[in-house]
């Protein structure tokens, strides 16, 4: 029995494992599928998709981001993909299907090299080359743009939007989305910062897309308290309040015994006096309007509206912080200590009906440093999806006037890259050097895909691109209505820097970190976590 060797057992039964190869192309054959889930939406002829989850709800998008956090992925390796567009849209907003698609096309080339048994940590060295030369590549194209220049940034709004199924209304969106973003922006130490908390999007369905407008202040999804109220106040002045303007009540069971006939009425006339009172509180430190974060008891309503004082109760903290930079209030949390100097200001304050809803607009603020935007649209699905593209738009405003750069769009930076990292890779000795060709012919994909989804010849395309830019055209890119090369810059195709070195860099970091996995080992599914399965319960010895 000596030369037989025994199997040693180190996995759990039930578990699975591939190496080598194999399990690098499974990986590879599972993240390309998501990039080509979302390759079709990509650029201004690019398609919906409809997601129906398993409750039965419809979101339609062309959103990458969106698309790949509706759908339940369940390959680990897929997943990595998900947090490539993650990563893109918290960076910058915009760019998730670019993003995606190119770490799937830095996947499929390297496929092409571990096939001519080039190892994955030579590739993933000559990714990580390629990517450094690529962002040089990218800021020595790009263009400044200043906050004060509006056109230009309304030009980026446009770009965002113009791949969205709200392009219809691409010009109105982007005012919107620059005037707001500009209202926003702070400047400290000679950067400009944008908070993009500080704009609060509102949807209601019903109406036009046109009807949606930029409001110098806040909407607030709450009416007055009374009918009784004035439904419209000018030059009011803003009281917000942490507190419940109601009696507490007591945290224990309390029980109160009333002996004589008058200690009733004296105990409802000294609660009566104390709901007076915060109302007379009010009233005495100025406020006209009132924003109450909690409940407002009846009696207190009563009092409010006799003085002409406008209430809203149980307003959502993150509205009390926006009206509180919009109107210059500062919050209380107790009404004794209320004082002049806590109100903020607003020019009017007005209860208004939004399709069935009544909502309050508190708007002419002077130095409003939040803004709300109200989005109409026909239908729910409408609404939703322009909120998508309007969250897009202002995000790549925002990125611009905070780095103060902007390149080309259409393909052009992509050509322009690809274009740098060919003539970089011949100057690199070793075997890197295929792995920086991979990375420049990757790239390409951007301009292919754009060419695709509008139904032109993608190798013409590429030919003739490569063409243009080999001449110094560098800002030449894909005009998918005409079929032409064209100057994106004088057809006003821009995007923020960011956008372009974040999708390089993620696509890059998400396509090395699949390819250095050598072997998958997953536990069993089901049962408990490590592939176990529940013990028995216990015999209690009990009768049947």
């Amino acid at each position: 029995m000596m030369g037989q060797q025994v199997p040693v057992l180190i996995l759990k039964d039930g578990s699975k494992r591939e190496k080598g190869k194999g399990a690098v192309f499974g990986n590879i054959t599972a993240a390309r599928a998501v990039a080509d889930a979302v390759r079709s939406t990509l650029g201004p002829r690019g398609m919906d998709k409809m997601l129906v989850d398993s409750m039965g709800d419809v979101v339609i998008t062309n959103d990458g981001v969106t698309i790949l956090k509706e759908v339940d992925i369940e390959h680990p390796a897929a997943k990595m993909m998900v947090e490539v567009a993650k990563a893109q849209d918290q960076e910058v907003g915009d760019g998730t299907t670019t993003a995606v698609i190119l770490a799937g096309e830095l996947l499929k080339r390297s496929e092409e090299l571990i096939g001519q048994n080039v190892h994955p940590t030579v590739i993933t060295a000559g990714f990580r080359m390629a990517a450094d030369r690529a962002l040089e590549i990218l800021d020595s194209a790009a263009e400044k743009v200043a906050v004060s220049d509006r056109e230009t940034l309304r030009k980026l709004a446009m770009t965002s939007i113009a791949s969205k199924s709200s392009s219809g209304s691409k010009e109105l969106l982007s005012d919107i989305a620059v005037d707001a973003v500009r209202s926003v922006a702070e400047t400290t130490g000679g950067r400009a910062a944008v908070d993009l908390d500080n704009i609060l999007v509102t949807k209601k369905h019903g109406g036009a897309v046109e009807d949606s407008v930029l409001v110098q202040g806040i909407i607030v999804d709450k009416e007055a308290v009374s009918p009784a109220m004035p439904k419209r106040l000018e030059k009011a002045s803003v009281a917000l309040l942490d507190c419940a303007l109601e009696i507490k009540k007591t945290e224990v069971d309390a029980k109160i015994e009333i002996r004589k006939a008058g200690q009733r009425q004296a105990f409802l006339d000294a609660e009566e006096k104390s709901l007076r009172r915060m109302a007379d509180r009010l009233k005495e430190a100025g406020a006209t309007a009132v924003f109450c974060q909690k409940g407002i008891d009846d009696l207190v309503q009563h009092y409010l509206a006799k003085a002409g004082i406008y209430a809203a109760r149980r307003c959502k903290r993150s509205d009390m912080e926006k009206l509180s930079k919009a109107t210059g209030a500062r919050m209380v949390s107790r009404l004794e200590d209320l004082s002049k100097d806590d109100l903020g200001r607003a020019g009017l304050v007005e209860e208004r009906k939004i399709g069935d809803d009544r909502m309050t607009f508190v708007t002419d603020c002077e130095k409003a440093r939040a803004v709300s935007i109200l989005l109409r649209g026909g239908t729910e699905h409408v609404v939703d999806e322009m909120e998508r593209s309007l969250h897009d738009a202002l995000s790549v405003v925002a990125a611009a006037v905070e780095d103060g750069r902007i390149s080309t769009g259409g393909g052009s930076a992509a050509m322009e890259v690809a274009l740098g990292l060919r003539e970089f890779s011949s100057s690199v000795g070793g075997r890197e050097q295929m792995a920086i060709s991979a990375f420049a012919d990757a790239m390409e994909v951007v301009p292919r895909v754009l060419a695709e989804n509008a139904g032109l010849d993608p190798i013409d395309i590429l030919i003739e691109l490569r063409k243009a830019h080999k001449a110094g055209r560098r800002n030449a890119g894909v005009n998918v209505f005409t079929g032409k090369i064209v100057d994106m810059r004088e057809e006003n195709v821009v995007e923020p820097l960011r956008l372009g070195k974040q999708a390089i860099q993620s696509a890059a970091e998400a396509a090395s970190m699949v390819l250095r996995i050598d072997d998958v080992i997953a536990a069993k599914s089901g049962g408990l976590p490590g592939g176990g399965k529940k013990p028995p319960m216990p015999d209690t010895g009990g009768e049947d």
